[in-house]
């Protein structure tokens, strides 16, 4: 089984940003598939085939880096979750596009595999925009989390959920623009704003934002 997870907390985002990521993913995955959004909101309706669950550790939301986020790895959670051992686990940041087929990135052998090589002047290759974990891999990922580990460990900023990733599996499989997942006007992002050719998802870190280049043919396309 394969379970689609975002997530939502705060105030920076709207209601609106899952339904536009949750339409794109039904659009271009034909594998069977659960879209699950992860929340700090009451119950609120975004349409049939979207089940909304609680965020655990809402004290971690506080926290810039998405470090709630490292919960995923919780074999606990993930059963409270409906997630079985074995199953396969995309996570897909709120605000990323998804612009072409997205088969081909859930068939990956590898127990965890994540977006690799857009940061330029990171310490950190991992970028948490995009991963998938299959269930049941690596516990200790969360099981070894701490703050106190967290910042301990080399980093950009701040402490973040990639940075701890990076720490835990160096030698996770990778995304990036050999399979069709970019990082917006991140390295090997082409001059300009056309979308590149065989691009599967643009991912928005950082200051980026969909909605701010939605005068952009190909966002306005997909992004809906």
């Amino acid at each position: 089984m394969l379970h689609v997870v975002t997530w939502l907390w705060g105030s920076a985002y709207g209601e609106h940003y899952v339904r536009h990521l949750a339409a794109a993913v039904g659009r271009n995955l034909n594998e069977a598939h659960r879209f699950l959004a992860l929340t700090d909101r009451p119950r609120f309706g975004l349409g049939e085939g979207v089940a909304q669950y609680g965020i655990q550790d809402i004290g971690l939301t506080k926290i810039k880096g998405c470090i709630a986020r490292l919960r995923l790895f919780d074999p606990a959670y993930q059963r409270d979750l409906g997630i079985k051992e074995g199953d396969k686990v995309l996570s897909l940041d709120l605000d990323l596009v998804v612009t072409g087929a997205l088969d081909a990135l859930v068939t990956r052998p590898e127990g965890f595999s994540i977006l690799q090589g857009i940061n330029s002047n990171n310490l950190c290759p991992f970028n948490g925009s995009v991963w998938m974990l299959r269930a049941g891999y690596r516990p200790d990922v969360w099981t070894s989390f701490s703050m106190d580990a967290v910042n301990k460990i080399p980093r950009h900023e701040y402490p973040d959920d990639q940075g701890w990733l990076y720490h835990m599996m160096p030698d996770a499989g990778a995304y990036g623009p050999s399979c069709g997942v970019y990082g917006f006007k991140k390295l090997h992002w082409p001059s300009g704003d056309a979308l590149p050719d065989g691009a599967k998802v643009v991912a928005f870190p950082g200051w980026r934002d969909p909605a701010k280049f939605a005068h952009i043919d190909w966002i306005r396309e997909h992004w809906r």
